[in-house]
């Protein structure tokens, strides 16, 4: 018998969980937006509902009947959501990169015995899972996440696509970026420490500080240099900059003839048609996560590279790719017993536990995800 498993939210990254996991399980993909729903026209396998989950209540109801609970909705709604889910007592996955710590939520999870796994995309996610790994398997000292998505073509003025909520997106410019320098918290502002790097087959790249560390800041306080950073084509930081320093981010509002508004929905709205992938057009993902440290009594240095592309046969992005099946692969993991910690975990502490990065290298692989590690 198969699994049911309901997916909330069929954007670009949740339509690419449930076409992936319809593969060999019951899936009703939920959204607010019936239009998101033509994706699956060639999926006839998959049900949906369309229904409100900005309504806890209705989240409740709709999981109901559920094995496994997918989360994929905005990053404002994640956390409300992911309650929810808890509370009504199913096992959850979820990528919606929320602002607030989800740790908070692993005592009501306990009491509901519930297995509960945040962050799972790829960054947060596939790097936590790889860092967890070899935390337990050697004595880390250093840990680095480079890691971007991006357009193949290079379109002015930006250069860049949103393949999330824009203004989830721009979040990442304004939050404070935290890393970790000689076992200590060094806070600066985003879009700080600028360096170009180069990458086999994508070129030259700017990388800058992001706030992309989140739990393992309290997991890993035995590693002494933490540090991620995101890429984007070389320039684009400094649109960023202006639009930032102008107040175009602010969630302040201000009063426009006579009307309170936020600025940031307003640059989200202008933003997101600039920003969003036309029908067709291809993105890559690119990222590389270096752990060193002493392994047998050597030091030893690890590194993963993954250059991703887009899904031409399946008309599916990379950065969908890459974020989704690492959320499936781990929700596999879990329905087929090889995850069963309850509580809310992060991604982590999967990988601590032994065969299971393993697991989801070849789950990945399988669907043409490659992480060459050397």
């Amino acid at each position: 018998m198969k699994n049911r498993i309901i997916v909330l939210g069929a954007g670009l990254v949740g339509s690419a969980i449930a076409m992936d996991l319809s593969k060999n399980h019951a899936v009703t993909s939920v959204d607010k937006n019936q239009e998101s729903f033509k994706k699956f026209e060639s999926y006839p396998s998959i049900e949906t509902i369309q229904a409100d989950l900005s309504n806890t209540e209705t989240i409740k109801s709709i999981v109901a009947d559920f094995d496994m609970v997918i989360g994929a909705v905005p990053g404002f709604m994640g956390y409300q959501t992911m309650k929810a889910v808890i509370e009504a007592g199913k096992n959850m996955v979820d990528i919606s990169f929320m602002p607030e710590d989800f740790l908070q939520l692993d005592g009501l999870a306990k009491k509901h015995k519930v297995t509960i796994v945040a962050d799972c995309g790829v960054a947060p996610g596939m790097g936590n899972i790889i860092l967890g790994h070899h935390n337990k398997n050697m004595h880390v000292k250093k840990y680095e996440c480079l890691v971007g998505g991006l357009p193949v073509i290079r379109e002015w003025p930006y250069e860049y696509k949103a393949v999330f909520s824009p203004i989830d997106v721009i979040e990442e410019y304004i939050r404070p970026a935290r890393y970790i320098q000689n076992y200590e918290m060094i806070t600066k502002e985003a879009l700080s420490d600028p360096e170009l790097i180069h990458f086999e087959g994508i070129g030259t790249l700017e990388s800058w500080n992001s706030d992309g560390l989140r739990s393992l800041m309290q997991s890993m306080k035995n590693i002494p240099d933490m540090i991620e950073k995101t890429l984007r084509y070389p320039g684009c930081i400094e649109y960023l900059k202006v639009l930032r320093e102008s107040g175009f981010f602010s969630y302040d509002e201000i009063e426009v003839n006579g009307n309170k508004i936020r600025p940031i929905d307003v640059t989200a709205k202008l933003l997101f048609p600039k920003w969003k992938l036309k029908e067709g057009e291809e993105d890559f993902t690119i990222m590389r996560i270096v752990v060193e440290g002493i392994e047998n009594g050597e030091p030893k240095k690890y590194t993963y590279n993954l250059l991703d592309r887009f899904d031409r046969e399946n008309n599916i992005i990379s950065m969908a790719r890459t974020t989704g099946y690492t959320c499936t692969s781990v929700a596999n993991l879990i329905l087929d017993g090889g995850f069963k910690t309850e509580g809310v975990s992060a991604p982590e502490t999967v990988g601590e536990q032994t065969g299971n990065l393993a697991y989801i290298l070849k789950y990945l692989k399988e669907r043409g995800v490659k992480y060459n590690i050397v």
